[in-house]
C-alpha cells in the first residue's frame, strides 16, 4: 500500500494541520515531515499542507478532552525538541489519545507515551538552563542582548521568564543555531531575524557594538566569581554536570581577562 508523506511548513500550527489531514482523510499509512527535513520515500506520495489555524485549533481544543494540562505540556515540548521523526511520534501519541475514553498521558506502557514524556523532560531542563544561564550584555543602542545556542528549540518556552524577570529594560536573545530571536520593546515580546557581520563573534564583546560600561561590568563580575570561588572546595566534575562546557563560550564568567 502506498504511503502519504505529509509536508509542513515547520510550525506547531502547521503540524497540527497535518494532523488534522490525516484524520480528515482517514489515512492509514501517512508520515508527516518538516518541509526542511523531508525525504520522498520510494513508495510514497508527497502531500503539501498549508497551515490552517482554525484547523489547528480545532485538532488542539479536541486534545483539551483527551490529554490533561500535563499532556499537552509534554506534547508542545517534545514538538520543539525538532529531533528527526518527532512528527510521527507524536502522531501516533494522538491517533492513541483519541482512540481511549481516559487521558493518556500517563499510560507508559504504550511506546510514543514513553518516548514523548522523556523528549519533553530534555526540553524542559534545556529550557531551565537557558533561564539560567542567559548572559545579557548591554549595546550602544541600550538594548541588552543575548546569544544561545540550545540543543532545543527553546526561545517560545524561555519569553515568559525573561519578559517577567527583566520588564523595565529592552532586550534581545537570539538563537544562533536557529537564526531568529526575540525582541522586547518594554511592551511586548516580537520574533526577529537578524543579519550579522560576516565572521561575527557571539562569544566576544565588540567594542564596535557593545558599550563601554559593559566592559566594565564584565570584568567586575569575572573578579566577583573569583573572589568567591573556594579553590580547595572546588569539584570540577560536579560543576560541568550543572554547567556542561558547551554553555562556557557564552557566560561571561568563563571568559579570560
Amino acid at each position: 500500500m502506498q504511503s502519504t508523506n505529509l509536508i509542513y511548513d515547520g510550525s506547531f500550527d502547521g503540524f497540527l494541520s497535518a494532523v488534522f489531514y490525516a484524520f480528515e482523510m482517514k489515512l492509514n499509512q501517512v508520515t508527516i515531515q518538516n518541509e526542511f527535513d523531508s525525504q520522498s520515500g520510494l513508495f510514497s506520495e508527497n502531500e503539501t499542507i498549508f497551515t490552517d489555524e482554525v484547523k489547528a485549533n480545532r485538532v488542539w481544543n479536541g486534545l483539551k478532552s483527551k490529554l490533561s494540562p500535563n499532556g499537552r505540556h509534554q506534547l508542545y515540548y517534545a514538538f520543539l525538541s525538532e529531533q528527526h521523526g518527532i512528527e510521527n511520534t507524536l502522531l501516533n501519541y494522538i491517533q492513541y489519545a483519541f482512540s481511549q475514553d481516559s487521558p493518556v498521558d500517563k499510560d507508559y506502557s504504550h511506546p510514543s507515551v514513553l518516548k514523548l514524556a522523556q523528549i519533553a523532560k530534555m526540553v524542559g531542563r534545556e529550557k531551565h538552563r537557558m533561564e539560567a544561564f542567559v548572559r545579557f550584555r548591554l549595546t550602544k543602542d541600550n538594548i541588552y542582548f543575548a546569544s544561545i545556542e540550545p540543543d532545543f528549540n527553546v526561545l517560545p518556552l524561555i519569553q515568559k521568564h525573561f519578559k517577567r524577570r527583566y520588564a523595565d529594560q529592552k532586550w534581545i536573545i537570539y538563537d544562533i543555531k536557529r537564526h531568529y530571536g526575540l525582541f522586547y520593546d518594554l511592551e511586548r515580546v516580537d520574533i526577529i531575524n537578524m543579519d550579522f557581520p560576516a565572521h561575527f563573534d557571539f562569544t566576544k564583546n565588540n567594542s564596535d557594538y557593545f558599550a563601554d560600561q559593559e566592559f566594565e561590568f564584565q570584568k567586575l563580575w569575572r573578579d566577583y566569581f573569583k573572589a568567591t570561588n573556594i579553590k580547595s572546595r572546588k569539584n570540577m566534575k560536579l560543576h560541568i554536570r550543572h554547567v556542561p562546557k558547551r554553555y562556557w563560550k557564552y557566560l561571561s564568567e568563563k571568559q579570560p581577562d
